[in-house]
């Protein structure tokens, strides 16, 4: 009870000692910046605000495979086991990125305005010409030089099996032509799922699987473009459950 306590209290203190920070990086001057310089000043502070919420969660993060990120905008492909995968992957992932992320999270103030900055993409799933107009937006963002993750399973498996990655999600690499990061994220849903809410310690993994690039998936069914993806991440799985 004290660590989820102390968990929410760091979040929202923290966040409100993020404001000057905000400001600054919200000015024109950083848009004279080339995209990657100004991608990593941007994510300083929220890199540090994620990395700490986990350790104070109590969360050991282990991250494989760094070597399998290009360098360059890529679309980060990633499980989705629970509430923590968004400050792991931004605490511990060394390359820059925004997310898609569900437009509800809009409604939260100050973590809306720096998912702004960073260059994440609002979807409402329940409009399908919103959505639509999402995917075109995160298109752009990539071929403007950004990352992006994205989720493409929709939902939460707090740590259950994978499951079925929806393949409309993948035409963000497809159609900008940057490559396909697969990772698994195995261990998160035992910080706060799998504990009624409460937030407790636990082990997490991170596995950075090979790229997938623009000439390797060129071609392809998007269909089995998202099964294979899927199932390259649910092996890996199962191998960190092993």
């Amino acid at each position: 009870m004290l660590r989820t306590a102390g968990f929410f209290m760091y979040f929202f203190a923290y966040l409100l000692y993020s404001i000057p920070t905000l400001r600054s990086v919200r000015k024109d001057t950083l848009q004279q910046l080339p995209v990657e310089e100004r991608d990593e000043i941007i994510h300083i502070l929220p890199k540090k605000w994620a990395s700490t919420l986990v350790k104070i969660a109590g969360g050991k993060v282990k991250v494989i495979g760094e070597h399998n990120l290009p360098k360059g905008p890529v679309l980060i492909v990633a499980n989705h086991e629970g509430n923590f995968d968004t400050p792991v992957l931004i605490g511990y992932i060394k390359k820059p990125f925004g997310f898609i992320s569900k437009v509800e999270v809009k409604k939260i103030p100050i973590v809306s305005k720096w998912m702004e900055v960073m260059n994440c993409v609002f979807m409402d799933r329940k409009d399908r010409r919103q959505s639509i107009q999402a995917i075109r937006m995160g298109i752009e963002k990539l071929k403007n030089g950004h990352s992006l993750v994205i989720f493409p399973e929709g939902t939460r498996s707090k740590g259950g099996p994978v499951g079925p990655f929806k393949a409309g999600s993948l035409r963000l690499a497809t159609d900008s032509k940057v490559p396909i990061v697969p990772i698994a994220i195995y261990g998160t849903a035992s910080l706060m799922e799998k504990n009624g809410g409460w937030i407790k310690p636990g082990q997490v993994t991170l596995s950075i699987l090979p790229a997938v690039t623009p000439d390797q998936y060129e071609g392809k069914d998007s269909k089995a473009l998202a099964n294979e993806i899927q199932e390259r991440i649910a092996d890996e799985i199962e191998k960190l459950r092993a």
